[in-house]
């Protein structure tokens, strides 16, 4: 039997705006009055309401200038003009003590409803997650030309180390056949300096290159698996000072990925917090916390996806420096001594095979590297 309002005591849905219900950006229906006839579910996400409750209620209400909007809606609804757009600031009803959501608001024409009044589109779009979604087509970009330009460096670079090392050998063998005078064994320390240096060169040149050589080996996989093994490993090895709390949600589903990458590409993040916390840990407070969470409606990079699962990475360090924030993501840059600066470059690699991206937000006191991976 089909539910009725009566038996259910919860708006139905109309058919009309069955689509709206999909989209991630905040859609409202509004008479001229600014009425809510209709709000999706993204409208109800954020303002933490029911469906019920914005239902009928004054959608100017909840801005901080209403008049803005209301002579918006007069004037759309009127046909003065087809569609506005405008910033505004969203106050969250009941939670009127959190600080205001800034929104760019999009009102425009629809039709009428059967009666014949008037009705108007209100679309609310989060300034911060325009920012964002600019920011991360941006790094999508710049990190694919960093990684070509990185892949065709290496290539150039490993093939005159081979040539060096050998010549090197060549060189060591004739000073150890006694073919040299003086000064043959200060010359041997020379020749194995420099067969050292290059292989730590041809070792750095491997680097670069592993996550382009390896084949993936697809198959199920589950992110809870894969924080739980970076957690032990991590722990093991820093057995004393150092907290890695769990905040999972298990009704994350498998997807499919190569598993062993994915464990390092989890892994480096993890273990360059660790070494970022080295203070905290010698004192004892150092608090790293694996959290996950499915999203909705997400776009990574130029592709939609329905669902997405984020793996977050939070510390308790003294966060990225501000000089290098923008750029962690390329290769060779490092915020701590002796670092390679190779960990995040490798990480985003695999997150971009997998057809996903890392981001990060950082502040002294808490950093966060956000890992989202589309889901089936």
């Amino acid at each position: 039997m089909v539910p009725t309002r009566a038996m259910t005591d919860i708006p139905l849905l109309p058919a009309e705006f069955a689509g709206l219900d999909l989209l991630a950006t905040m859609v409202v229906v509004v008479s001229a009055s600014g009425e809510c006839l209709f709000a999706n579910a993204s409208f109800e996400n954020v303002m933490r309401l029911s469906r019920r409750t914005v239902q009928k209620a004054h959608l100017p209400d909840w801005f901080e200038d209403p008049e803005r909007l209301l002579e918006t809606l007069a004037g759309v609804a009127a046909n003065q003009y087809s569609s506005s757009r405008f910033d505004a600031v969203l106050r969250r009803g009941a939670w009127a003590h959190e600080e205001g959501l800034p929104v760019h608001v999009v009102v425009s024409q629809m039709d009428a409803d059967g009666e014949g009044a008037p009705r108007v589109l209100v679309e609310l779009i989060e300034i911060a997650q325009l920012a964002r979604q600019d920011r991360d087509e941006r790094n999508l970009d710049q990190v694919q030309a960093t990684k070509e330009l990185t892949r065709n460096l290496a290539h150039e670079i490993k093939n005159p180390l081979g040539g060096i090392r050998g010549a090197a050998q060549l060189l060591a063998l004739e000073l150890q056949g006694g073919q040299v005078g003086e000064g043959g064994a200060e010359l041997t320390e020379y020749t194995e300096v420099i067969v050292h240096e290059v292989d730590r060169l041809q070792s750095l040149v491997d680097r670069l290159l592993a996550p382009h050589r390896r084949a993936q080996v697809v198959g199920d996989v589950n992110i809870h698996e894969i924080c739980e093994r970076v957690r032990s490993l991590v722990l093991i090895e820093h057995p004393r000072g150092l907290d890695i709390l769990r905040d999972y949600d298990t009704s994350l589903p498998d997807f499919r990925g190569d598993r062993e990458q994915l464990i390092q590409m989890v892994l480096n993040i993890v273990q360059n917090a660790a070494q970022v916390l080295s203070s905290r840990i010698a004192a004892g407070d150092a608090q790293i916390v694996l959290r996950t969470r499915v999203a909705r409606q997400v776009t990574i990079g130029k592709q939609r996806w329905r669902l997405a699962l984020e793996l977050h990475v939070e510390d308790n360090g003294p966060g990225v420096p501000a000089e290098i924030r923008d750029r962690i993501f390329f290769p060779l840059v490092s915020g701590r001594e002796g670092g390679s600066g190779l960990g995040l470059t490798l990480a985003q690699t695999i997150a971009q095979q997998h057809q996903g991206m890392i981001d990060c937000e950082s502040e002294p006191g808490l950093t966060n590297f956000r890992i989202t991976l589309p889901l089936p």
